[in-house]
């Protein structure tokens, strides 16, 4: 079964179908087409399919995650292939085949009357939540694993390269990354508490067709291992 949010767990579906509560759908707006997301079971790992064609959407839920005893992000993903038109440094390319999101809290107090103003302007502008910062660490078609840069949006937004190109396209990849640290170098002087978390097929700039899958989105401790359930 995917691991949800009892303890250090994030994900657990009973069977095939829709997704059920607490994730819910959240459109980036009402001209865009959503994503479809669903449960299937793809070679034994029960997972979040997300399929979009010139679409995007969030597969959201909130989150409590306590970063000073388990800063590790855990899951595994999947995907057919990268996006070929994509570009993670503009606006016209800013899509992935597949996106693990993260989204923080941050104290009114450390928040500049810039940010302030800038937040306001987005929450109204989008349809979806907009939280005071985000990680998103996605599955690129061409920058190298490691390279990180904000978001051609918005620099509230930090994406990181979590896996790139094509070559384990179409298998199961494991992934293990240090919120706390990402957090820590994307948005220095700031106390960043997690309250959501989420995963994203992304097209919509680019017009193309994705499908990808997400399971066992967990997180642990820095010195425990990430649990995968044998498939």
């Amino acid at each position: 079964m995917i691991p949800l949010l009892l303890a250090a767990q994030l994900m657990i579906f009973p069977a095939e179908g829709p997704v059920p509560p607490p994730w819910a759908v959240a459109p980036v707006s009402k001209k865009v087409a959503p994503t479809r997301y669903r449960i299937v079971r793809l070679e034994g790992v029960s997972a979040v399919e997300g399929s979009a064609s010139t679409a995007m959407a969030l597969l959201a839920r909130p989150a409590s995650i306590d970063l000073a005893a388990t800063p590790m992000l855990c899951w595994r993903w999947r995907i057919e292939a990268p996006l070929a038109a994509a570009n993670m440094k503009s606006k016209a390319g800013d899509d992935y085949a597949a996106r693990v999101y993260v989204g923080f809290d941050i104290p009114d107090q450390q928040l500049g009357l810039g940010t302030k103003v800038k937040l306001g302007l987005a929450r109204r502008l989008f349809a979806g939540p907009i939280p005071d910062a985000a990680l998103n660490y996605v599955w690129d078609n061409r920058h190298p694993v490691g390279t990180t840069a904000p978001n051609a949006y918005t620099d509230r937004a930090q994406m990181v390269v979590a896996q790139s190109g094509a070559a384990n396209a179409g298998r199961w990849v494991e992934q293990r990354v240090d919120l706390a640290r990402d957090y820590a170098r994307a948005f220095p002087g700031t106390t960043g508490t997690p309250t959501s978390v989420a995963v994203a097929v992304d097209t919509d700039q680019t017009g193309g067709t994705a499908r990808s899958w997400f399971a066992d989105l967990h997180v642990t401790a820095r010195d425990q291992p990430c649990r995968f359930p044998a498939s």
